[in-house]
């Protein structure tokens, strides 16, 4: 895979991601990192440049002489990871992934009114699940591959409520990998369908959190000699959102003068979240509020989950409040934003929206420029979508 730089070879897994957190913030946050003496290497100087590397920074500041200096961020590469085909023109499928980078930010005119405009960001734009689960998926197996590729002939076993596992599968028959993939109970029949016809072998499991059934995923990974790449604690997926997601959302930030006041996003295994909620607060400031959505007790929202059930990144990183939606609420606002802005969006992407008006509602957020996280498309859940019409209907 593609995307080599300065630091691909430096092992920075080696060094525990919690010890990078504060580094990371206070480097986003100045935007300039003091030089290096290469000659001293020591603890503090391997966790710099681990850090330098997990953001995408494609050279090096290193002292030449007695005269301290410093060099910004764009002078190290910093967005250099974000190179778009400008006339969308690509060699290969795994190309139109990461050269189709950055994502689509638009305004939502029938959210937007008096001081706050809202601005969403489309994930559906990827292009193997039509989701944000395409990023980690990449990013995953990438770095799985550029430490060990004597797994090349090996299956992936993940535990998936659709689109990971549609990214991993369409990766893999790239690859020439196979994927077993395990859905809880509650997800739409239609998942069984297109994983399928992706190649997937497909194991539906009586749990109702794919967060359930990850010891099991692990014990028939091992005993049967497969590949668990484990999206709910494999930290590449925090980091492809770092490095990637939230750097392009910065560039499309400065590039249409937004002043961001607020960012809401879903969280599921709390990636991209967490990762957009670090850098945002790190590069613009504490004023910029990040709030996450999660289902409301007894509800199901394929794609999120309750912080409650488990999450890695989440209780790394600052961000301001967590909001409840229920299904009934996520489902009406899909519809919604498909009747009042023609995008047929999914139903975390609607539980956003949800969580959005529910924050203007409440007078929690204060007047500005807001910037909603669309996880998906909402082609998947017909069913739900359907159930939801004929109660309306009745």
């Amino acid at each position: 895979m593609d995307g080599k730089n300065l630091y691909d070879d430096y092992r920075y897994l080696d060094i525990d991601l919690k010890d990078l957190i504060d580094i990371v913030r206070q480097i986003l946050r100045k935007g300039f990192v003091e030089c290096i003496d290469l000659s001293r290497e020591n603890v503090s100087t391997s966790k710099l440049l681990t850090a330098l590397q997990i953001i995408g920074c494609r050279g090096l500041c290193v002292c030449e002489d007695d005269h301290k200096r410093k060099c910004s961020l764009e002078e190290l590469g910093f967005y250099e990871d974000i190179s778009p085909s400008p006339l969308r023109v690509f060699e290969n499928t795994e190309e139109l992934l990461y050269r189709n980078w950055p994502t689509p930010l638009v305004k939502l005119r029938s959210l937007s009114k008096e001081d706050f405009v809202v601005w969403a960001k489309l994930e559906y734009y990827n292009p193997y699940s039509m989701s944000i689960k395409d990023r980690i998926s990449w990013y995953m197996i990438k770095n799985l591959l550029l430490r060990r590729r004597e797994f090349l002939k090996k299956i992936f076993y993940e535990a998936t409520s659709t689109n990971t596992g549609m990214a991993l599968t369409s990766l893999a028959n790239i690859l020439g990998f196979k994927t077993r993939l395990f859905i809880p109970s509650t997800i739409q029949k239609a998942s069984d369908i297109i994983l399928k016809v992706l190649g997937a072998d497909v194991i539906r499991r009586p749990e109702r959190l794919t967060i359930e059934m990850i010891d099991k995923v692990e014990e028939m990974s091992r005993s049967e000699g497969g590949i668990h790449l484990n999206q709910f604690d494999n930290d590449y997926n925090f980091i492809v959102h770092l490095r990637y997601t939230a750097k392009e959302l910065d560039l499309q930030i400065r590039y249409r003068g937004i002043k961001i006041r607020g960012l809401i996003a879903g969280i599921g295994t709390s990636g991209h979240f967490s990762a957009l909620s670090l850098y945002m607060k790190s590069r613009y400031g504490d004023h910029v509020k990040t709030f996450a959505v999660q289902p409301s007790k007894d509800s199901v929202i394929p794609g999120i989950r309750r912080i409650e059930s488990g999450m890695k990144w989440i209780h790394m990183i600052p961000y301001d409040m967590i909001i409840d939606v229920s299904t009934e609420e996520a489902v009406k606002e899909a519809v919604d934003i498909a009747r009042r802005e023609g995008l047929f969006i999914g139903l975390s992407s609607g539980a956003v929206v949800a969580g959005f008006k529910k924050l203007y509602e409440e007078n929690i957020i204060e007047p500005g420029e807001y910037i909603l996280i669309f996880p998906d498309h909402g082609f998947k859940y017909i069913e739900q979508f359907n159930k939801y019409l004929e109660s309306r209907e009745s």
